[in-house]
């Protein structure tokens, strides 16, 4: 019993001093109140022994050349400046976590972890990750457990499922994908993402829609504009981070596709649609947008010119990842950035886009379009579980190796439900550390 008392004192003070450890912002603010009743008091002390004189070596610290009436009330403002400053702040301090969002995630036993852990992610590296679809959702939700300042820019090339619908009906950008990013950088990540990806399965109108699609709609159409839109939703929902879309211009995916004929021939065939490109199971050449050379948005550049990180997909590669990459000013601006450029290759390959590809043939695709000297680090998957995967999708074996100018990572990423996905932790895990190298 008397062992079981002394571990839990341990325990108490092992807490108590988590208060002083370094990156919480709360010393600075004891120390504050400290100085606050210090000289409240002082000048509390003043007023009780105006008829008392001090030694005389505190004629000049205690202001002995004013009168006393008037140094009491100096002491007595700036104390009482200073506790309440320190309580404000104070406040402030202690609250933030609380404030920021409605949850916190993590395992915390005492608050000290709490405030500690917030400060630290509001510190973190600015990362910004290109792409879209299911892959650049899933490596947000890794990240914003190391950082806050995360941005996803996202494409707007998406014209299939509800998505295209409301593109097509509404006049607005499709919304799919930013809704898988909001949902993955919402603190109550949980709730948001049942919410966002709920689909009503019946009614002539709402079937086959997703709440997350027609909330960002309904929040375009309150706004007056889809920029708008995301920041009122993020700020709704305690986003973690920004999501940008690449260009706020309706533009159009279209691939030349090679697809094989029943003599032996290949014929070249154009194909204009996002959802249409991986229908015909062909070897897609080349993609493109149109109307050609879109103007970027703006937020979504200055990110990547602050940005500590970028990072590449993963996702589909000409369906997610390159359209965003075939606006002019993203790739001017991906080229000029003087920071580590990371590209994640898929961990599976991708029905009617990169049946196939080795880790390789997807590097070669994406330096294809922007060319061979963007990427300075390829993360790929080294671990190929002997499981059945879905038919036609094969594991995308890890042929690369590190060369001048690029530097390869081979890791374990792969989720294990289900395996062909990447580890959202894994991959994040392994993206910080290579910034921090």
């Amino acid at each position: 019993m008397e062992k079981r008392v002394k571990q839990a004192q341990g325990r108490d003070w092992h807490t108590h001093l988590k208060w002083l450890q370094p990156g919480l912002g709360i010393k600075r603010w004891l120390a504050l109140l400290a100085l606050g009743v210090v000289s409240l008091s002082l000048g509390v002390a003043f007023a009780l022994r105006s008829l008392y004189p001090l030694p005389a070596y505190f004629y000049y610290l205690t202001l002995q050349f004013l009168p006393r009436l008037v140094r009491a009330g100096l002491f007595v403002s700036v104390g009482s400046g200073c506790i309440g400053g320190a309580l404000w702040g104070l406040n402030r301090t202690l609250l933030a976590p609380f404030v920021a969002g409605p949850v916190l995630e993590g395992d915390y036993s005492s608050i000290p972890e709490v405030l500690y852990d917030y400060r630290r992610r509001g510190r973190g590296p600015k990362i910004v990750v290109l792409g879209g679809g299911h892959g650049q959702s899933s490596i947000l939700r890794g990240l914003k457990h190391y950082t806050s300042n995360l941005t996803a820019i996202v494409t707007v090339a998406d014209d299939g499922g509800s998505s295209g619908r409301l593109r097509r009906d509404l006049g607005i950008l499709p919304p799919g994908d930013f809704r898988n990013c909001i949902a993955a950088l919402a603190d109550d990540e949980a709730l948001v993402t049942r919410l966002f990806q709920y689909r009503f399965a019946s009614g002539a109108e709402l079937s086959g829609h997703s709440f997350g699609n027609l909330f960002i709609s309904a929040m375009a159409g309150i706004t007056g504009s889809f920029e708008d839109a995301l920041q009122e939703s993020s700020q709704v929902l305690a986003v973690k981070g920004r999501v940008f879309p690449s260009t706020l211009q309706s533009v159009t995916l279209c691939a030349d596709i090679e697809i094989p004929k029943a003599d032996g021939q290949v014929q070249l065939r154009r194909v204009c649609g996002e959802s249409e490109i991986p229908k015909l199971r062909g070897h897609i050449q080349q993609v493109s947008l149109e109307p050609t050379g879109p103007l970027a948005y703006p937020g979504a550049v200055k990110a990547i010119l602050e940005a500590d990180l970028l990072v590449i997909g993963p996702g589909s590669m000409y369906t997610s990842i390159l359209p965003n990459l075939l606006v002019p000013e993203i790739a001017r601006a991906l080229r000029v950035a003087q920071v580590p450029k990371v590209y994640v290759c898929n961990v599976a390959t991708q029905i009617g886009e990169t049946e196939g590809y080795t880790a390789a043939a997807h590097l070669a695709a994406l330096e294809r379009h922007i060319g061979s000297d963007i990427v300075t680090a390829v993360i790929v998957n080294n671990r190929l579980p002997d499981i059945h995967l879905p038919d036609d999708v094969d594991w995308v074996v890890p042929d690369l190796k590190s060369r001048k100018g690029l530097r390869v990572i081979a890791r374990n990423l792969v989720d294990e439900t289900p395996a062909w996905r990447h580890d959202s932790r894994k991959i994040a895990a392994v993206l910080v550390a290579f910034l921090r190298k």
